[in-house]
């Protein structure tokens, strides 16, 4: 080592290898009260008789959970989850069939009242 206290290139430097084995990226899952939360509209939505089958994928950046009206078409919607926008946008958005993002946020209960039903008064 010189005086300066520059390294040589040939010196071992102790505490971090120069070449880390990175361990394989989990891929981004929905908690369980996430879960929770949008079953509890899914349900209502099937009682209703509007939705038929849901799929979730987790994938190495987003969980996605999609909804459809009949299991043989593209889903309707689909519910996103990704902490990668969690600082800007928030993490949770709702996408409709033609990739319209129709509410994106930070709480994934105010995101999920997209799905709500609006009360309307009607003229006699």
């Amino acid at each position: 080592m010189s005086l300066t206290g520059d390294t040589e290139p040939s010196e071992r430097h102790g505490g971090v290898p120069a070449v880390t084995a990175s361990a394989p990226a989990q891929p981004v899952r929905f908690e369980r009260r996430e879960l929770d939360r949008i079953l509890g509209v899914y349900g209502r939505k099937v009682a209703d008789g509007e939705w038929r089958d849901y799929a979730i994928d987790f994938l190495k950046d987003r969980a996605v959970f999609s909804i459809f009206r009949r299991s043989s078409e593209v889903p309707i919607y689909r519910i996103e989850k990704n902490p990668k926008l969690s600082r800007r946008q928030g993490a949770y958005s709702v996408i409709s069939a033609t990739g319209l993002i129709m509410r994106r946020g930070h709480e994934l209960d105010r995101v999920l009242r997209v799905f709500e039903k609006e009360l309307r008064l009607v003229a006699g």
